[in-house]
């Protein structure tokens, strides 16, 4: 089958992407005594992580699911069957996911998920943050999007939206928190800097 190859990779990349994700929030744990808000202290952070937690790990499962041709039936099927679709799913995928890495890099210490009111960090607003005010999740939002296109199923697709849309409700979460931490100055870097797609210069 002609999905098959792309969503092994695309689950290989995703295994790594998570598998990352979770040595990072270890390593912040040995650091700064914290997990990095890996299980948000605030009530609503805690409820959307609890809602999220299961679709990151279909995200994950469905790629090699799609992989072994073993699963059927109407959620499993692909809605199309190109080739060439299957395969430049997979290299964006890849693309984002070393766009990504490079992000986690710059990010350093300040690497954190979700909202969390002890933190300390400092605000970022150079490198990527120079383009978009949410480059780690503009790029999840990539690579899900890949994911689709690299498996194709309905399943996968309703596991985007759901995705996708706790990304969405999440960045504004974020935002409305900084602009009440930090006030003017990061009300001006919105005005200046589109949330996931870059704006225009004038």
């Amino acid at each position: 089958m002609v999905h098959r190859l792309p969503s092994l990779i695309v689950g290989v990349i995703l295994a790594a992407y998570w598998a990352r994700v979770m040595w990072m929030a270890r390593r912040s744990r040995k650091l700064s005594g914290h997990s990095a808000n890996f299980i948000p202290r605030e009530r609503l952070g805690r409820r959307l992580r609890m809602a999220w937690i299961p679709v990151v790990g279909l995200w994950v499962a469905l790629p090699w699911m799609n992989a072994t041709g073993r699963f059927h039936g109407f959620w499993m099927r692909p809605v199309f069957s190109w080739a060439i679709a299957a395969w430049f799913g997979a290299i964006l995928a890849a693309a984002a996911f070393g766009v990504t890495w490079i992000c986690w890099k710059k990010m350093g210490r300040n690497w954190r998920m979700g909202i969390d009111p002890a933190e300390r960090g400092e605000l970022l607003v150079s490198g990527p943050w120079g383009w978009v005010r949410h480059p780690i999740y503009a790029l999840s939002s990539v690579l899900m999007l890949a994911t689709v296109i690299a498996v194709p199923t309905a399943l996968m697709a309703m596991v985007a939206v759901i995705h996708l849309a706790l990304l969405q409700w999440e960045a504004r979460r974020e935002e409305k928190y900084l602009a009440a931490r930090h006030g003017e100055s990061y009300v001006a870097y919105c005005g200046r800097v589109g949330r996931f797609i870059p704006r225009l210069k004038e």
